[in-house]
């Protein structure tokens, strides 16, 4: 199938189409190892193309536009810019910061990566892997492997390190359902990183949607592809975190390096020109644009057809049914849903940015999983002993969040994520630490309702690390006791700490890398421990428990002043089978309490 746009193979011939409605002339440049090659392009409507009676698989290649330079009317279009083809598939290299990016006239053809011709085959077509209930596990390509020791070196901190046995055979004791790889995509650092010997280390800033980072997937789309059957093969699925909501171009000070030189109607705008930003990071893209709609879905179907993907979360999900305003119906939806490639895959939506009515949780389709932040704030906070946040809350929390989804639940129930404090420094800092990212502490979330135990940071004291223990092991026991999907996010489950650190974007050092092998081995067996439990009863936690039976301490179902009094209560759960399975009690005071647990007839 030759696809309407990027660089497809058939017949022997490849073809190259790139959309540019607004320049005055575009040129393929092909280069090899000692020139580069321009080829002028020909307009049909608002693309450009050109074919040639060869198959250039492995070629490396790139656009020049040209026409006017008037920033003002979002016009950048400067033939010394090599553009990263919206399309590639595959890079030859990472993108680097350069002050030439953003200066016209500044060639920039020894920094920009080459695309690379590719032409994978397709997959065989299979159903997802993964059930929803089941658990999912974030984690960052390289700070998961950098360090683990049973790893070959040249396989630590990239995709293939997944497939390793010592690595899946983590994953089998978690009885993880589906691994969420934090974007793998290529990116680009902040512009203000570089200054303060910064990088980014989770990879939310992609300039190419589709092109994998070399750094972290070398192997390109094969690497990925072995790595997903690999995963299939034990029965564990494989989402990806991907970004659609921005590029890297940033804000109008940033560089030129592919959509801004080629098709900067895609990015939102005031009525005045001005870029939108409701992503915090300079632009966002403007989904009331079929186009850009089209290259979010063509992404998509890459990842599924060429490499197997399970499914997707989306960073900032509330962006991708912006017109400008956020709309439950939005063209997305019907264009996913359509597509015989995505619409049986996981779809996560992070339901928020930052703009004007962009918190969207609960507003989803009805076929979306949706991170649940309220869950992560009433748990911590519970547990915090924050008096309004009493055994009521908890409860609707831990019962799938009627309050937010209604009678079945689209929950993605989790106690920490990649953006945050730890789980561990949850219990260790009521303060964030940010000093390390250079901004003077002002970065992060300022609220984490976070508590320390009576020391702010690392302890020699026995009774805070104890109190701290406790509180991550109630903490643990709520999430695998409760309805919906639940994630972990990797290291927590052997309490991984970021020093206090919630905003650990830039840090791509022993801040975020994982330490094998000074984790807490107890912890990871506690929490092994909840999840073989929880796998054995996995059809009491993927819907809203209907047959939830509520009881205070002494056994007797909960009354009115009930949930308005104690922070003690139990509860037991009701199979589709119609036994009684499951019973969990809880209570945050430190004293000891007898339940009683009635066994239904």
């Amino acid at each position: 199938m030759i696809r309407r746009l990027g660089a497809t193979i058939a017949d022997g011939k490849t073809q190259f189409a790139v959309r540019s409605p607004n320049a005055s002339a575009v040129d393929l440049c092909l280069f090899d190892a000692a020139s580069e090659t321009r080829h002028p392009m020909r307009r049909k409507g608002d693309d450009w193309r050109v074919e040639f009676a060869d198959d250039l698989t492995g070629a490396r290649y790139g656009y020049r536009a040209h026409g006017e330079w008037v920033p003002q009317r979002g016009l950048w279009f400067d033939p010394s810019k090599l553009l990263v083809d919206p399309y590639a598939m595959e890079l030859d290299r990472r993108f680097v910061q350069h002050p030439s990016l953003a200066e016209i006239g500044a060639d920039t053809a020894n920094i920009v990566p080459r695309a690379i011709v590719s032409d994978a085959p397709d997959v065989e077509q299979s159903p997802p892997h993964f059930a929803q209930g089941g658990l999912i596990y974030e984690l960052p390509i390289r700070a998961f492997s950098l360090l683990h020791s049973d790893v070959p070196k040249h396989q630590r901190g990239t995709v293939a390190a997944l497939a390793h046995p010592a690595v899946i055979a983590h994953l089998k004791k978690l009885r993880v359902s589906a691994v969420e790889l934090m974007p793998i995509v290529a990116w680009i650092d902040e512009r203000h990183l570089p200054p303060l010997g910064l990088t980014n280390a989770w990879g939310y800033n992609p300039v190419a949607m589709m092109a994998l980072d070399p750094g972290l997937c070398p192997g390109g789309v094969l690497e990925l592809r072995e790595t997903v059957a690999a995963l299939h093969e034990e029965g564990i699925g494989v989402i990806l975190d991907i970004v659609l909501n921005h590029t890297g171009e940033s804000d109008v000070h940033g560089g030129v390096l592919s959509l801004r030189g080629l098709d900067d109607v895609a990015y939102a705008k005031n009525a005045d020109g001005t870029l939108i930003n409701v992503t915090g990071t300079g632009n966002t893209l403007y989904f009331g644009n079929s186009h850009v709609r089209e290259l979010a879905i063509e992404t998509m179907r890459h990842f599924v057809r060429k490499c197997g993907i399970d499914g997707f979360r989306f960073d900032l999900a509330t962006v991708l049914a912006r017109g400008p305003e956020f709309d439950p119906a939005a063209p997305i939806f019907a264009e996913i849903e359509a597509d015989p490639w995505l619409n049986d895959r996981v779809l996560i939506a992070e339901p928020w940015d930052i703009g004007a009515g962009g918190y969207g949780l609960g507003r989803f389709p009805a076929n979306w999983l949706e991170w649940n932040d309220r869950y992560r704030d009433d748990v911590r906070r519970f547990w915090r002993g924050d008096g309004e946040v009493g055994i009521g809350r908890l409860a609707t929390r831990v019962a799938g969040s009627s309050d937010v989804f209604g009678p079945e639940t689209r929950s993605v129930n989790f106690l920490a994520a990649h953006d945050g404090m730890s789980l561990a420094d949850t219990v260790a800092f009521t303060q964030r630490h940010n000093e390390a990212n250079g901004e003077n502490n002002r970065d992060g979330h300022h609220e984490n309702f976070s508590w320390n135990c009576g020391a702010e940071g690392p302890s020699d004291d026995q009774a805070v690390l104890d109190a701290r223990s406790r509180d991550i092991r109630a903490m643990l026991a709520t999430l695998f006791a409760s309805t919906g999907t639940i994630m972990l996010t990797a290291g927590d489950e052997f309490g991984r700490t970021q020093l206090g650190n919630n905003n650990a974007y830039c840090q791509d050092n022993e801040i975020t890398w994982l330490d094998w092998e000074g984790r807490d081995r107890a912890l990871e067996d506690f929490v092994a421990t909840l999840a073989a439990e929880r796998a054995r009863n996995t059809d009491l936690f993927s819907t809203f428990q209907h047959d939830a039976l509520w009881t205070s301490a002494n056994g007797n179902p909960m009354t009115a002043e009930d949930w308005d009094r104690p922070s003690t209560t139990g509860f037991s759960l009701k199979t589709s089978r119609g036994d009684w399975t499951l019973a969990l009690t809880v209570d945050r005071h430190q004293r000891s309490v007898d339940f009683s647990v009635t066994r239904k007839a």
